[in-house]
């Protein structure tokens, strides 16, 4: 009864690898400097009257 096929399912679950996050990390850096660049433009155009 060790090699259940719910026991053998859990194996191929847990075997599987995690997909590549690399491109949604460079996204969100991305889009974060976009934020904060932009932010910093505006904030001058504020100062700048």
């Amino acid at each position: 009864m060790s090699n259940s096929p719910l026991q053998k399912q859990n194996k191929e679950i847990a075997s599987e690898t995690e997909p590549e996050l690399k491109g949604t990390l460079i996204a969100v850096f991305a889009i974060g400097a976009f934020i904060v660049i932009s932010w910093f433009i505006v904030f001058a155009l504020f100062v700048a009257r």
